[in-house]
């Protein structure tokens, strides 16, 4: 979903400015409201309310909409437009679906990207004296939602909010305040952080939808949508005035959020355009946590890019990244909570290793992992289900899965209560069952009761025995029927005789012409048909009214006796989400421990140190993708900012340099959410942030060729690391010409060496074999190259990393495997020799100028009807048209600005010039 801008409007409410209404009114009355029909004008009035959603306005079993919502659903949905008579005013376009349809086309309009406001009819028609009352019951959003239909189990779906003060903009050190919310959870939290880290950390948080103040700046594109609210929502005052209001409380401190500004006044804004959406209907935003960034790794876009953490970089989804390899949760809560974990890795070593003890106590005991995951698995997402409860949206399915999850608590406390772990206990603490609740959910629903109450039959028989009186009549009432038109029958001697039903003339006796001379004297004609007439008698009349009595009466204390039961289960929502988050943690601690023990991870020693080893390291999602019977060649890698601070690993491509980079990120990563690593053993030492600059990329949109991207990457980089950070650089200066990109690479491993505010852990693997030579310069430099054998012309990747440095690229090789034309192979491996043979200057400039002793290249001179000439090394030819095609292609390529694809094609024409004659 691409960034836009749409406005917000809502319902009055305190603080709106009373001149926003009265312009409000002003374009209602430029309508011609008086003009329209008694239905027109309510439909105009509550959608300048709502002036920025599509307003899906409730008739009768139909949702419609008209003028331009009705374009927009015609182009979103496909629905047909058609037209309806507003008054003495013109036809206005109409486009609408049936009101049962709402689940399958709100998600549609809501994943494009479109603000929709549902408004219901609020009384009976059959009861309405006039016009039946309607108004919005609920706007849903990108970032607002409560239906499943729009929501996707393991993933959460946040609303922030971004506010920089007016004062600080420009100025260095500005903070901007971040808030964000979980609709579906009740997941709330606040933050500030300098200016320079809000991408970041929106990143972290990857909101669907981000709320900014009228004419502020948009944020950087986060694949979300963007949505402008009024400057006066983005006040301190009244986000102040809103957060105690809703909480209910006289300060913000028992929050510890007190002391934020900006902060405070994102989450004001948050909360206020959550509770609009859902008319005030929020009482599961229970808490507003304060998100302490410095309590975890930072992790930058292109770090979570690069490292594929919840999306690989090829497909864009979850196959081919970690999380894919590491979900094995089994309930949804646990799945959205793991992402947290791989995303917000911990910086703190005693809270890293409390989650490394849980996971070890599942890793150890088979039993334990198998009969805690046995009792999660039929586990609901309760979370998600508690907020249905506070907000009145539960159903009978809903209650009776927090049921299901309530009764298996004592089981999951008792397995995990046995065992000697204190950090297990200390998670199963915050389980309470609630027993009494239990109980009278039990007493309350049937077995697998329907998903709505639409559905009757949802309470079980014996919970309320007005209810039970009722279902014994209309089920008595209709076998009256049955029995009366079997005594009828008889009766009259008519066996064709039937009892019907239907809206209109309710339950009758039809008889066909035939026996028309058999009616009974007591039977009333109520209707002719074709064929046959209808009757009523007294007594059937008694008996319709008594069973549509209480076939109406079981509808609406079934409703009531379910409404009191949910708010009952509401009264412990509170607790049902500190069950849910205990279920998630654990349910996480187990999945990381079925992992570990099926791909064979270890557990790392993490430590406040800055030294880090890796003894036999593996790419976890590189060796899950392998073929069977192929091994991953592990390797290990050791890097002590006092001895080895920089690591410069050379060698061929797809020799893997960029797999072992990848993987000793991944392993710090993996150690620091509290999980086991694929390695013979680690010793992590803490690590505050991890950087990537990995491929090459451009940013064309904003005129920044893929060298500037990458000097732009590597900046960032060197402004922001500290000592305790982790830097991976695969490739740096390869966008520029040979000798730029060289001395860039130089400069860049000498300033990370010398300069101790930025001397970070690095491993620089690169092409540039001359790098080599730091090494015997600096103290802290030590050589790497992935080792490779030469054999009979071809090269061997063995892809194991020792010490040592390359002196080849094997370029030439790689070049081989990819399939460009052999005379094209044959010419570099001349052109490489002279140049391996003389003075770099000078060989490039003999190559270029065409002086020098290299040979001219071999080429084909194809004789009309005589057989291929193979020419003389030296002797002058005449121009060959191959030979100039060929030239001129390359004459007007610049290797050193070409993409990749742009490089395959011109192979491809190069080949195409050699096969079939230059066009």
């Amino acid at each position: 979903m691409g960034s836009q801008l749409t406005p917000m409007t809502g319902p009055a409410c305190p603080g709106r400015p009373q001149q926003e209404i009265k312009h409000r009114m002003t374009a209602l009355s430029a309508k011609n409201i008086g003009t329209m029909t008694p239905l027109m004008r309510q439909y105009y009035r509550i959608k300048e309310r709502h002036a920025g959603a599509v307003l899906l306005f409730r008739m009768g079993d139909f949702y419609e909409t008209f003028e331009d919502d009705a374009r927009t659903l015609h182009r979103v949905l496909g629905i047909t437009l058609t037209k309806r008579s507003n008054g003495q005013a013109s036809d206005v376009p109409l486009a609408g679906f049936p009101h049962h349809a709402l689940d399958n086309y709100l998600p549609k309009l809501v994943r494009a990207g479109l603000r929709v406001a549902v408004c219901e009819q609020l009384e009976d028609p059959k009861e309405a004296k006039t016009i039946v009352k309607r108004d919005v019951v609920e706007i849903v959003t990108p970032g607002v939602s409560l239906s499943d239909g729009l929501l996707e189990p393991n993933r959460s779906n946040f609303l922030a909010a971004v506010h920089v003060s007016e004062g600080a903009k420009g100025m260095a050190g500005a903070l901007a305040g971040v808030a964000y919310l979980d609709a579906s959870t009740g997941e709330f939290a606040a933050t500030e952080v300098p200016i320079d880290r809000l991408t970041d950390l929106l990143q972290t948080i990857q909101p669907a939808e981000i709320l900014v103040r009228k004419g502020a700046p948009a944020p950087p594109k986060q694949g979300a949508i963007v949505t402008e609210v009024e400057d006066w929502v983005f006040t301190e005052d009244f986000a102040r005035e809103s957060l105690l209001r809703h909480f209910r409380t006289h300060s913000l401190k028992g929050f510890g959020v007190d002391d934020l500004t900006v902060g405070l006044v994102a989450a004001g804004a948050a909360l206020h355009y959550f509770s609009e959406t859902q008319q005030g209907r929020i009482p599961h935003i229970r808490r507003l946590v304060r998100l302490a960034t410095d309590d975890y790794m930072v992790l930058d876009a292109q770090t979570k890019r690069n490292l594929e953490l919840v999306a690989s970089m090829q497909a864009g989804g979850q196959d081919g990244s970690l999380v894919g390899i590491l979900e094995r949760t089994l309930t949804p809560m646990g799945g959205r909570l793991l992402r947290q974990w791989l995303l917000r890795p911990l910086r703190d070593v005693a809270a890293i290793r409390r989650r490394l003890d849980a996971v070890e106590a599942f890793f150890a005991s088979r039993r334990l992992r198998d009969d805690v995951r046995g009792i999660l698995q039929p586990i609901g997402d309760m979370e998600r289900i508690a907020a249905r409860v506070a907000t009145g949206r539960a159903g009978p399915r809903d209650l009776d899965q927090l049921k299901v999850a309530l009764r298996a608590i004592p089981a999951l406390v008792g397995a995990v209560g046995d065992e000697a772990n204190e950090a297990l206990r200390a998670v199963a603490i915050d389980l309470d069952a609630l027993p009494s609740l239990c109980d009278d959910l039990d007493r309350a629903l049937v077995d697998d009761p329907p998903a709505t109450l639409r559905d009757s039959g949802a309470i079980r028989a014996g919970y309320d025995a007005e209810l039970d009186d009722l279902r014994e009549i209309a089920r008595s009432g209709k076998d009256f029927l049955a029995r009366l038109q079997r005594d009828e029958m008889e009766r009259t001697g008519i066996p064709s005789l039937k009892v019907g039903f239907n809206k209109v003339f309710g339950y009758y006796l039809e008889i066909t012409n035939t026996h028309r001379d058999r009616i009974p004297a007591d039977y009333i004609r109520k209707q002719t048909l074709v064929g046959a007439e209808r009757y009523i008698t007294p007594a059937l009349k008694e008996y319709e009214e008594k069973i549509l009595t209480a076939e109406d009466r079981i509808a609406q204390l079934e409703s009531s006796l379910f409404a009191a039961l949910r708010d009952r289960v509401a009264e412990q929502v509170p607790t049902l989400q500190t069950n849910a988050h205990a279920l998630a943690t654990i349910d996480v601690l187990a999945s990381l421990a079925e992992v570990a023990v099926r791909s064979r991870f270890v557990r790392p020693y993490v430590h406040e140190g800055t030294d880090l080893e890796i003894e036999a390291g593996r790419h976890p999602v590189v060796e899950h993708s392998l073929p069977p019977g192929e091994p991953f060649i592990p390797n290990s890698v050791r890097i002590d900012p006092a001895s080895e601070q920089i690591l410069v690993i050379t060698g061929p491509n797809m020799a893997g340099k960029s797999v072992y980079l990848r993987q000793v990120g991944l392993i710090v990563l993996l150690a620091q959410i509290g999980s086991f690593v694929p390695a013979d053993k680690a010793r992590i030492g803490v690590v505050d942030r991890i950087f990537t600059r990995v491929g090459a990329s451009d940013n064309l949109t904003a005129g920044e060729s893929t060298f500037l991207v990458e000097m732009n990457e590597t900046a960032s980089i060197l402004h922001n690391a500290t000592p305790r950070s982790l830097i991976l650089l695969d490739e740096v200066g390869r966008g520029t010409s040979t000798f730029d990109g060289l001395s860039i690479a130089w400069a860049l491993v000498e300033y990370l060496h010398e300069n101790p505010a930025v001397a970070a852990r690095t491993l620089f693997a690169t092409h540039y074999h001359e790098l080599n030579d730091l090494a015997t310069r600096y103290e802290r430099i030590r050589n790497y190259r992935v080792q490779v054998q030469e054999h009979a012309d071809r090269v061997i990747f063995l892809r194991r990393v020792v010490p040592g440095g390359a002196d080849h690229s094997y370029g030439i090789e790689v070049a081989r495997m990819a399939g460009l034309p052999q005379p094209l192979i044959e010419r570099a491996r001349e052109v490489l020799h002279y140049l391996e043979a003389h003075p770099l200057a000078d060989a490039v400039r003999d190559v270029s100028s065409g002086v020098g002793d290299l040979p001219r290249p071999a080429v084909r001179s194809v004789v009309p009807g005589g057989p291929p000439h193979q020419m003389s090394l030296f002797e002058a030819a005449p121009p060959d048209p191959f030979v100039e095609a060929v030239r001129e292609r390359l004459r007007t390529a610049d290797p050193d600005r070409l993409t990749p694809i742009e490089a395959l094609l011109l192979v491809s024409s190069l080949k195409r010039i050699l096969d079939d004659g230059p066009s």
